[in-house]
């Protein structure tokens, strides 16, 4: 399952997870970095049926970082546009990030090395605040979240092998249910159906493991 043999943009939107946008005052540096300091005892990631990923005999380790860039007063996410030509996830939408190396001293180490290869982000601007659940993808990986606090300015530059294009998206606009969508598509040789969610922004559709890992986020945040 190293490609995708469909184009997600062309599904029809099955319905809106529906949950109310979360309060201003949650959307601020401050708060993100208490409510990680003190998660709610209560608070649960969403549930996902990972069944089908029985065919995978070991799954890779990989870690991708969360930037929450401060500016103007309010968070942005700071996301990726993969290129065309990778293996995996080609032309998706994503977070810096990338498979775990034996020299990795932790999930934290591979986010922020791997987003200064990718983009060129240095790790001085960027304030960890904590991880999310892990979030296994449909190739393999098993992905740990890092959540940080990016302060500007700073200067970005793609590795053009990897990355096509870097954007910011609101903050507010992703922490709003309104705005998930639920898609579902078939697994091929009869293995069952896959149900993800996208998060269309503009020009750019954010769907898949980046869009399950905002949706813990917003679980987190919201919780």
């Amino acid at each position: 399952m190293a490609k995708i043999h469909f184009d997600p943009q062309l599904l029809p939107v099955e319905g809106y997870a529906g949950e109310p946008p979360l309060a201003p005052e949650r959307l601020v540096p401050s708060w993100v970095r208490q409510r990680f300091a003190a998660p709610p005892p209560q608070w649960q990631a969403e549930q996902v049926d990972e069944s089908w990923l029985l065919q995978f005999p070991r799954l890779k380790r990989a870690a991708v970082l969360v930037p929450l860039v401060a500016r103007d007063g309010a968070l942005h996410v700071l996301l990726t546009q993969r290129t065309d030509n990778l293996t995996n996830h080609a032309g998706q939408i994503s977070f810096p990030g990338g498979r775990s190396e034996e020299f990795d001293s932790s999930p934290i180490e591979t986010a922020l090395r791997e987003t200064e290869e990718e983009i060129s982000l240095a790790r001085r601007h960027i304030d960890i605040v904590g991880v999310l659940p892990e979030h296994v993808t449909g190739t393999g990986y098993r992905v740990t979240p890092v959540v940080g606090i990016v302060a500007p300015p700073f200067e970005l530059a793609a590795d053009p092998n990897e990355v096509a294009e870097i954007f910011e998206v609101p903050l507010a606009f992703l922490m709003d249910g309104m705005n998930h969508q639920r898609l579902s598509y078939e697994l091929p040789e009869g293995k069952g159906r896959r149900h993800f969610y996208a998060m269309p922004f503009e020009r750019y559709f954010i769907w898949g493991a980046t869009a399950a890992m905002l949706r813990n986020l917003f679980h987190f945040l919201r919780a």
